[in-house]
């Protein structure tokens, strides 16, 4: 049997840490950010933890 291809649109938008948390990034940072407070910025630049029940799909796609 061939082995499993990795989706490519997961693997660039997904991390999977060494605990097995799957990372995103969050939205919101691809426009409009003059009108946006320094605070909210820094806060949505930082990765995020896939709620469980994305996790499973996302681990799926990614082939772990």
């Amino acid at each position: 049997m061939p082995k499993q291809k990795t989706h490519s649109g997961a693997k660039k938008r997904f991390k999977i840490t060494g605990s097995g948390k799957v990372m995103k990034q969050q939205s919101g940072m691809r426009h409009n950010l003059e009108v946006k407070a320094t605070d909210r910025k820094r806060r949505l630049n930082q990765e995020q933890v896939l709620s469980p029940a994305d996790a499973k799909t996302a681990k799926k796609l990614l082939g772990k």
